[in-house]
C-alpha cells in the first residue's frame, strides 16, 4: 500500500475543497492518505478582517498541522498552495524550508512528488505556481509525476488548478475531475517507485 500524504494551505477553502478531493480519491485508489495542512502564518487581526478566512479557519481547526515526519512516512506527497504573486505562498514555503535536514540525509528523495494550485484571476499565476513547487522538488531527489495531457479531465498539464475569480466561482466537476485523475496517477506512479524501492533494498 502506497503512503500519501496530502500537505497544503488554504486561505479561504479553494484549496482545502481540492485537497479534500484529492485525499478520497487517492483512498479510493488503495492509498493509505494523510491530509495535512500547513501553520498559519498571517497574524489574528488579518483573518479576522476577512469573514471568510476567519471562517475557514474556524471551520479546518481539526484537520492536523503537517509535521516533517509526514514526508518520511509518506511514499508520495502531493502539495496545494494559492497563488501568491505566481508563486508559492509564505506558509507552504514556510514548511518546505524547515525539511532541509531531512533532505540532506536523503530521506526526501526518490518519493513522488505533484502539486496543485488556485488563483483569483484566470492568468493569476496557475503555470508558475506549479514550476516553482516543483523547483523543491528537484532539491528533493524526488520523481515528479504531473498529470500532463493523460486524462479528458487535465486542463493544466502541470497539476491541478482552479480559478476562482474572487470567490464567485466555487470549485466544480472539472476542478473535481482533474483532481480525481491526479491523485490516481499518483498512487499508480508511486506504487511502481515503491515496488522499485523494495526491490533495491
Amino acid at each position: 500500500m502506497v503512503n500519501l500524504a496530502v500537505i497544503y494551505y488554504s486561505s479561504t477553502g479553494t484549496i482545502t475543497e481540492i485537497a479534500k478531493g484529492i485525499a478520497r480519491a487517492a483512498e479510493e485508489a488503495g492509498a493509505d492518505v494523510r491530509l495535512r495542512r500547513v501553520a498559519e502564518l498571517a497574524p489574528q487581526a488579518a483573518i479576522d478582517s476577512n469573514p471568510l478566512w476567519a471562517e475557514h479557519a474556524r471551520a479546518t481547526a481539526g484537520i492536523p498541522v503537517a509535521e516533517p515526519d509526514d514526508m518520511v512516512w509518506a511514499d508520495a506527497v502531493i502539495f496545494g498552495t494559492p497563488t501568491r504573486f505566481g508563486n508559492v505562498s509564505s506558509q507552504l514555503k514556510q514548511f518546505i524550508d524547515t525539511l532541509g535536514g531531512l533532505q540532506a540525509q536523503g530521506l526526501l528523495a526518490d518519493k513522488v512528488y505533484s502539486g496543485f494550485t488556485s488563483t483569483t484571476t484566470a492568468h493569476g499565476g496557475h503555470e508558475s505556481t506549479l514550476l516553482a513547487l516543483g523547483n523543491s522538488f528537484h532539491h528533493f531527489g524526488g520523481v515528479i509525476v504531473p498529470p500532463g495531457y493523460t486524462h479528458e479531465a487535465n486542463a493544466n498539464p502541470y497539476g491541478t488548478s482552479h480559478h476562482d475569480a474572487f470567490g464567485t466561482a466555487p470549485v466544480g466537476e472539472p476542478t473535481r475531475a482533474a483532481a480525481r485523475a491526479q491523485a490516481e496517477r499518483v498512487v499508480r506512479f508511486a506504487e511502481v517507485v515503491k515496488g522499485a524501492r523494495a526491490a533495491a533494498a
